[in-house]
């Protein structure tokens, strides 16, 4: 028995009693109605005014709202489904599965262009409108698709060329270990999640100090500016710990093998849901402009009846 075998059948084994499934269930699909009602707010308020359309940094904040829906959507889905059904068909978990991983390597690519742009706007504010402009940003935003999907889909060929097609018609408990096996998908997602994990770093304290330096001089947008990188560092931080989420799983089934249902609950919560809840802190509620136009949406919804 591999490993991923071994680790679902302890899952399976020390299965939560009747009221602790319900409670978690309610508590993680109460969170994500939560989170998906905030975000489609935001999005309704981009769409309804035109002033977002022309500017780079809601474009870009916006994709990322729509990657979070996506997200968050695919792992309640999984969540539910995986004390429900228990399993699945190999191939929907395999669609889902790629779905979850696309939203996110989306997360900190998305958090790190975030942050580039603040930097430009900052430091390099003569050169703002040349160089971020919506076609540009459009363009990298599918630049960042096609590197999310490029590092999926490897996983699934892989799979597909050292697989047996009876495996995908097999039932199972669906999980990223479980639907894409290979040693060497393991080794390849490791190694493209450092790689990752190095660029957005650099990329986060580079435009952090440089707006820093920038701050001590210049006028409250600059300081507003670093103060949002530093909410862009702890969402990125909270987003990327899933890159080490495997090997937390790994020792918390060591560990605790009896509480392992706990364990994956509380990384679930504090790696999935709880990053996707700060985006409409930082532009939805901070960012004065934004906030101005979703309040008076709000107030016409409530005075319209």
């Amino acid at each position: 028995m591999n490993v991923s075998a071994a680790n679902v059948s302890v899952v399976l084994q020390y299965r939560d009693s009747f009221t602790k499934a319900v409670t978690k269930n309610v508590i993680v699909v109460v969170l994500g109605i939560s989170i998906n009602f905030i975000n489609g707010s935001l999005i309704h308020t981009f769409r309804k005014h035109q002033i977002f359309y022309m500017n780079p940094r809601y474009v870009l904040f916006i994709h990322l709202v729509v990657n979070d829906i996506i997200m968050v959507t695919m792992t309640i889905s999984l969540f539910v489904v995986s004390y429900t059904l228990y399993q699945i068909n190999v191939s929907v978990c395999c669609v889902i599965m790629l779905i979850v991983i696309f939203t996110t390597e989306n997360t900190p690519l998305n958090l790190a262009c975030m942050a580039v742009e603040c930097y430009i706007a900052i430091c390099l504010p003569l050169h703002h409108i040349q160089i971020c402009t919506v076609k540009r940003t459009l363009m990298l935003i599918a630049l960042i698709w096609m590197t999310s999907i490029v590092s999926g889909i490897t996983d699934l060929f892989i799979t597909l060329a050292t697989e047996p097609l009876d495996f995908f018609n097999s039932r199972v408990f669906c999980r990223r270990e479980v639907v894409f096996p290979h040693p060497l998908v393991i080794e390849k997602r490791d190694i493209t999640y450092s790689l990752f994990l190095v660029i957005v770093w650099i990329t986060i304290f580079y435009t952090y100090f440089k707006i820093l330096f920038t701050a001590k001089t210049a006028s409250k947008d600059a300081k507003k500016a670093r103060n949002t990188i530093i909410l862009h560092g702890f969402q990125l931080l909270l987003c990327m710990s899933s890159y080490a989420t495997p090997q937390l799983k790994d020792a918390l089934l060591r560990w605790f093998p009896k509480n392992i249902a706990d364990s994956l609950f509380a990384i679930y919560i504090t790696v999935q849901i709880l990053p996707r809840s700060i985006s409409p802190i930082i532009y939805g509620i901070r960012d004065n402009t934004f906030r101005k136009y979703l309040k008076n949406d709000l107030l016409c919804k409530i005075s319209k009846p």
